[in-house]
């Protein structure tokens, strides 16, 4: 399988154009639950050519879409544009910027360089505080346009808000075709924004909870051949794959440890499913729980140190952690329902959860001891919680009834504002989100 395009940018160069004070005068407050998004102006990117200049418009299209879906940004239509961007070196007319309500502006431009390279350049302009805020350059292949594009975006986020972006992710799950009763399952890859899918698996075997790896080269998943659970490690790049151990009996497939040096599953032995822990070098098994009932899907903190789960040990399921050794294991979930799938935040300080209480199926979060429990969406079956790699929103599947339903993906922020649907070409399950592409 050839290496995905969008994985690297050859030859990219990055720098500050203007050397600013640490904080503008321009900032979004997201510590707030409902945020009042910031009015921004983006331009379509200037360019030399015709070609040039098209590039540019589907940069500055691409930034909008991004910055517009994060529910912290309300981009103003260019039809009330006043001033026309023709050279980004030479200041904005802040004032007419002004009297359309926009409080930041982004400019750019595209060039395709004698040597075949696209250039790309863009400004983020305080429209108050009449000044440049941050402005980068690229040179990359004319194809990798639009990682340039989740680029700039990530970098005006961090601006504005302070926080890392999470645009230039990618997702991995299960593609879903075909009538309920015999559905093909593939394992399947797209941008963070359902651009440039690509499949991964031909369908021949079902798949199940594909999930990334720290450096998000690599992904882990189950798949069922012959009717018999492999785990297996595949490499998105190159398409080889692996087979780490088949493990009969298996409910989860394995999650990576923050190190990407063992990954964590539970396995069925003897009548019960237990949490055991695989070092992917010497291949070494070694058991983490020991009990009479069902614990399963073990995710780790993002330091490494503890592990939570779902066990049904106290007679319904419930939310625990333990020790990444095993050891400490408690309860930390107690409201009213089943709690399932727990997963920790990359910033390690939310676990998120799915909950079925009279007949609700919603997606929640708490703090790792258990406090602060908030249900942030619910659905006719919503399941499957997974972080953004900034932990600022999770996406999720929710399941359509009747016949003709199908699961599809969706997407809220931690406040439980800005619920989307995210686009697929198909019906989408179980979706893992990627860290930020190195």
């Amino acid at each position: 399988m050839p290496a995905r395009p969008l994985m690297a940018l050859a030859a990219m160069i990055a720098f500050v154009l203007a050397a600013l004070p640490a904080r503008a005068e321009l900032q979004i407050d997201i510590g707030q639950g409902n945020v009042e998004p910031l009015p921004i102006a983006i331009t379509d990117f200037v360019g030399g050519t015709e070609q040039d200049s098209k590039v540019g418009a589907d940069i500055s299209s691409v930034i909008t879409n991004n910055l517009e879906r994060s529910g912290l940004f309300r981009p103003l239509p260019k039809a009330s544009f006043i001033e026309k961007i023709s050279d980004i070196n030479v200041q904005p007319r802040f004032g007419d910027w002004r009297v359309i309500s926009g409080q930041a502006l982004v400019t750019g431009q595209t060039r395709l360089e004698s040597d075949g390279r696209l250039r790309v350049e863009f400004r983020l302009w305080d429209v108050l505080g009449e000044q440049q805020m941050t402005g980068l350059q690229f040179f990359t292949t004319p194809d990798n346009w639009r990682r340039v594009a989740h680029l700039i975006s990530d970098a005006i986020y961090k601006r504005l808000t302070g926080e890392e972006g999470y645009f230039d992710t990618r997702i991995v799950y299960v593609s879903e075709t075909g009538p309920k009763n015999a559905r093909v399952k593939r394992l399947a890859i797209m941008d963070q924004d359902g651009h440039n899918p690509r499949m991964l698996t031909n369908g021949n075997d079902l798949v199940l909870t594909p999930r990334f790896s720290p450096n998000s080269q690599e992904i882990t998943y189950l798949a069922y051949r012959n009717a018999r659970p492999r785990v297996y490690v595949l490499d998105i790049e190159t398409g080889q794959q692996e087979v780490v151990g088949e493990f009969p009996g298996m409910t989860f497939a394995p999650r990576f440890s923050p190190d990407g040096q063992k990954i964590i599953m539970s396995l069925q032995r003897g009548g019960n499913s237990d949490i055991y822990t695989m070092d992917l070098r010497s291949r070494q098994v070694t058991r983490l729980t020991n009990t009479a009932a069902i614990d399963t899907a073990p995710s780790y903190s993002p330091d490494g140190r503890q592990v939570t789960f779902e066990s049904d040990r106290g007679g319904s399921q419930q939310v625990y952690v333990m020790d990444a050794n095993g050891s400490n294991q408690r309860r930390i979930s107690f409201g009213q329902g089943s709690y399932a799938t727990p997963v920790w935040s990359p910033r390690g300080d939310l676990i998120a959860f799915t909950k079925i209480s009279g007949g609700r199926f919603v997606i929640g979060v708490m703090r790792p001891d258990g406090t602060g429990e908030r249900i942030l969406t619910e659905g006719y079956h919503n399941e499957g919680p997974t972080w953004a790699p900034n932990g600022r929103l999770l996406m999720f599947f929710r399941e359509t009834r009747g016949a003709q339903g199908g699961p599809g993906l969706w997407s809220v922020d931690v406040t439980g504002y800005n619920e989307r649907p995210v686009p697929a070409t198909t019906m989408a399950s179980d979706p893992a989100w990627s860290p930020r592409i190195q």
